[in-house]
């Protein structure tokens, strides 16, 4: 018989599953379970970026693309982040990916050597460190805390960096905490690496759902835009998420770096999905506010439903995910979601599932229906009375 545990590769041993799926698989076991778990937007890809992709298929645009993307698509995105975050990229500094996680796995895999250092403020996003280790790089998680509202710090960075640091994961707007960080944050964090040769992986996914405030980025501050790759892409903010379609924007020589690997494993994103996204990047403004403006209704509906149960609830100006504190159960996270999952039918992500410091916490997500949320209020709240 084959001996298959020696075949394995050492680095996916010691690869754990995602915390966020693994509730959505247990979910899968009932009929009649009300998943609030994925961060997957409820509305339908508008119908003009959906007719796009249909009209690409009815002219049988199905070939390969340029290993970078369609130049439109490219120019498009150059447009667009010029449009709405003030970047200024040429279309040869962009790489159409398939989805965001491609340009986080490829930006990591094309900046780390064995034995790096990456910087990764937590609780953040469960894909950061897997895809780290898988490149031979050293995961270093810093700890973010609910009395700084999530964010990281300048002096925590500052205590973190080491000779072996090569990489800072930047992820704001934050899953699961919703933080933001504001330009004069991002400013402090830019002096602290100032005359070093660390890059930043800034994670933009949420770019377009702030609330109060519009989204910066920190290529905008001076002195980073050299030293950071962007990473956006259609599914957030478009509702595009089963387009697998996302960006990478940043200095030529990692973006033609980052080309070359995407080439030999991928090739190209998928063809329909780049015209689709063309359509969406040139008319998709509007498509963008009516969606964020759903969005705040609906963080503003959770939050004053979670405070009045008693709840102790940071508030999310990003995303779209609320990180209430449940520590005064006495449960663990993962506990209290298993419970509420077989006890109310309910699915929401333990904390822990992004990083050891969202223990004592819980993820929900408002990308659903005011209806949905209305009714997962009331049997949280059910929940909790029981304990």
């Amino acid at each position: 018989m084959m001996d298959y545990d020696s075949l394995i590769s050492d680095k996916v041993k010691i690869l754990k599953p995602s915390g966020i799926r693994r509730f959505f698989d247990i979910a899968a076991e009932y009929d009649d379970v009300l998943s609030l778990s994925i961060g997957e937007p409820d509305f339908e890809t508008p119908w003009h970026i959906r007719e796009a992709g249909i009209e690409s298929l009815e002219r049988g645009r199905t070939k390969y693309t340029a290993n970078a993307g369609i130049r439109e698509l490219r120019e498009g995105a150059a447009a667009y982040f010029k449009r709405r975050f003030s970047l200024s990229y040429a279309a040869d500094e962009i790489l159409v990916t398939v989805g965001g996680s491609e340009a986080i796995d490829l930006a990591v895999r094309t900046l780390v050597n064995p034995g790096d250092e990456i910087l990764v403020p937590e609780p953040s996003f469960v894909c950061y460190c897997p895809v780290t280790t898988l490149a031979g790089g050293v995961p270093v998680p810093i700890v973010t805390r609910k009395e700084d509202d999530f964010k990281l710090t300048a002096a925590a960075l500052k205590k973190a960096i080491t000779p072996k640091t090569k990489l800072l994961v930047l992820p704001y707007p934050n899953n699961p905490t919703g933080a933001i960080l504001t330009k004069s944050e991002l400013s402090a964090i830019a002096r602290v690496l100032r005359g070093t040769n660390i890059m930043v992986l800034s994670d933009e996914i949420y770019a377009e759902l702030t609330y109060g405030s519009r989204h910066v980025s920190i290529a905008n501050v001076d002195g980073m835009k050299e030293r950071t790759v962007v990473i956006n892409g259609f599914s957030k903010a478009f509702s595009m998420t089963g387009w697998r379609l996302g960006l990478a924007a940043g200095p030529q020589p990692v973006i033609n770096k980052m080309k070359l690997v995407h080439q030999y494993g991928i090739m190209s994103a998928p063809t329909t999905s780049q015209y689709a996204a063309i359509e969406a990047l040139k008319n998709g403004d509007a498509d963008i506010e009516e969606m964020r403006d759903e969005y705040d209704r609906r963080r503003v509906l959770i939050m004053a439903g979670l405070r009045d149960m008693g709840l102790d609830c940071f508030e999310p100006f990003g995303a779209f995910y609320i990180f209430p504190d449940i520590s005064r159960f006495g449960l663990t996270s993962d506990m209290f979601c298993e419970r509420l999952l077989r006890e109310q039918r309910l699915a929401v992500v333990p904390g822990s599932a992004f990083g050891d410091s969202g223990e004592g916490f819980i993820r929900i997500s408002y990308a659903y229906s005011v209806e949905n949320i209305e009714l997962a209020l009331s049997r949280l709240e059910r929940f909790i009375k029981s304990l």
